[in-house]
C-alpha cells in the first residue's frame, strides 16, 4: 500500500480534528513501514502551469 501526503505528520491534526486520533492513525500507518520523503517541484503543478501557458488560461 502506498499513501502520499503533501502535509507533514505534525499538520495531520487539522485533518482528524482530534490529537489522540491523529497520533493513533500515524502510529498504525508507520508501524513496520518505510517512509520516503520526496522533495522538489510538484509534477502536477508543473504540468498545470505548462497547460495553462499553452491555453492562455489563468488559474
Amino acid at each position: 500500500m502506498l499513501i502520499t501526503s503533501n502535509q507533514t505528520f505534525s499538520e495531520w491534526g487539522s485533518i482528524f480534528g482530534d490529537n489522540m486520533m491523529t497520533v493513533a492513525a500515524i502510529d498504525r500507518l508507520v508501524h513496520h513501514s518505510d517512509i520516503y520523503k520526496i522533495e522538489g517541484e510538484s509534477y502536477r503543478k508543473k504540468q498545470a502551469i505548462k497547460l495553462n501557458s499553452n491555453t492562455g488560461q489563468v488559474s
